[in-house]
């Protein structure tokens, strides 16, 4: 992330950023135990991965249910879309998820950031995105906030 954000700092091209959660993977482990979480995580990270074309485009997981995709040159409008995008991936996907209180299967709550010169430090691109995290969960879960 670091380095996208020097090269785009350096480039005054945009970078974008989305962190997402699994809403309820807590509930998820206790109920179905921590192998079927653990192959839930993968089945996620498969999804989020097949939903992009563009060798730059980078999924990671971030800890524990969380993870980064880092979008270099791709503008706010663009990480909506792609946002959205990987928000449908994982509901069509279709896990069961019997303990969540948002539906009978895994969605996402996905926070955006894009940056266009604001930020002066990669730790705040990463707060902003992370703030848009907590209002999508805060909002409903299962959607995409943008910072």
């Amino acid at each position: 992330m670091a380095r996208e954000f020097n090269l785009a700092r350096r480039n005054k091209k945009p970078l974008s950023l989305i962190i997402c959660d699994i809403d309820f993977f807590k509930p998820y482990n206790d109920r179905y135990g921590h192998q079927k979480g653990d192959s839930c995580l993968s089945k996620v990270a498969l999804l989020l991965a097949g939903a992009f074309n563009r060798p730059t485009d980078l999924v990671c997981r971030y800890g524990g249910e969380e993870f980064t995709i880092i979008l270099p040159d791709t503008d706010l409008a663009g990480v909506k879309l792609l946002a959205e995008k990987l928000r449908n991936a994982v509901w069509e996907g279709d896990i069961a998820h019997e303990a969540s209180t948002v539906a009978g299967r895994i969605t996402l709550s996905l926070g955006t950031a894009t940056y266009t010169g604001q930020y002066q430090f990669v730790d705040a691109m990463l707060k902003a995105a992370d703030d848009a995290l907590y209002r999508a969960k805060a909002n409903g879960r299962n959607r995409v906030e943008s910072a």
